[in-house]
């Protein structure tokens, strides 16, 4: 009787380790995604699925799903360290009504979400945020094209999280407003990048802190650049243009510091609500723009 159920023992771990392996072996370290494929597949080059979401699941921790021809790959739950690649093709995202990419993912994980046109509009219907980061370690938005959403291009959500996002020649040009920091411990780095075309602001913290630089902000009808509550903005060699107010702070501990910033042709150039505005004396600054607490000049 005892090797009996000694048998059984050795039976029941046997099957419960060809489980585990099974199941490693399902995640692929890199997988792909096709107009023209089904979520049954393997997600491989041959046999590549047709959803991100269908391919996340498939897809190993730090592994990458690639594109392998132009199509609409659907919203997706980020929940572990991935990359999502669309270089070479037309990788598209749309996503009315909903969220385009929602990342929640773990302390330690990295997202790299590149070259992906991230697209809120189908017909009459809107999606929510472009992408909207919850959780993680670091989020990298890098070749990228967010449009057509009546929130956020890029929402910053992290509650009592810590985190960094990089948004490296990106276009954001959406609805309420490009990038909004709402919460948490964070750090933002805008290189490259043009916001344009929201209703309320390109970038507005109303904590943590950000940095813009290389970059066009154009055609935002309230606010280009805000830094509210305790957030701190530095703006550098950037265009603010076309905006109903080029840069605010509000709030005592609110800061914004520019350094060869050009800002023109806004109905406010600057504006101070209990905040500061401070330059590097190397600025050009529009007559009739105001001028920040730390006088601007244009040298």
């Amino acid at each position: 009787m005892r090797k009996f159920r000694f048998a059984l023992n050795i039976l029941a771990i046997a099957v419960f380790s060809l489980a585990i392996s099974s199941v490693a072996q399902a995640q692929a370290t890199r997988t792909w995604v096709s107009g023209v494929g089904d979520d049954a597949n393997p997600c491989s080059r041959t046999a590549p699925c047709k959803t991100f979401a269908g391919a996340i699941s498939k897809t190993a921790p730090g592994g990458e799903i690639s594109v392998l021809d132009p199509g609409g790959f659907g919203a997706v739950t980020i929940t572990k360290a991935i990359t999502i690649d669309g270089e070479g093709t037309l990788a598209g995202l749309l996503n009315a009504t909903v969220n385009g990419i929602i990342i929640n993912a773990g302390v330690n994980d990295v997202v790299h979400i590149r070259n992906v046109l991230i697209n809120g509009t189908s017909g009459a219907s809107i999606g929510l945020n472009g992408i909207r980061y919850l959780a993680g370690k670091s989020v990298i938005v890098e070749n990228c094209m967010i449009s057509g959403f009546s929130q956020r291009g890029i929402d910053v959500s992290l509650g009592a999280n810590t985190g960094k996002l990089s948004v490296i020649n990106t276009t954001i040009t959406t609805g309420f407003e490009c990038i909004g920091g709402q919460s948490g411990i964070f750090s933002i780095a805008i290189f490259n990048s043009r916001l344009m075309n929201s209703t309320n602001a390109a970038l507005n913290l109303l904590t943590g802190s950000a940095t813009i630089s290389d970059s066009l902000v154009a055609h935002n009808s309230s606010f280009a650049v805000i830094a509210q509550g305790s957030a701190s903005i530095t703006c550098e060699r950037t265009v603010i243009s076309h905006n109903g107010t080029g840069v605010s702070a509000t709030g005592a501990s609110a800061n914004v510091l520019i350094s060869n910033v050009t800002i023109n042709n806004n109905t406010t150039g600057i504006a101070n609500s209990g905040g500061t505005v401070r330059s590097f004396l190397n600025n050009s600054i529009a007559p009739g723009q105001g001028a920040p607490n730390a006088s601007t000049g244009q040298q």
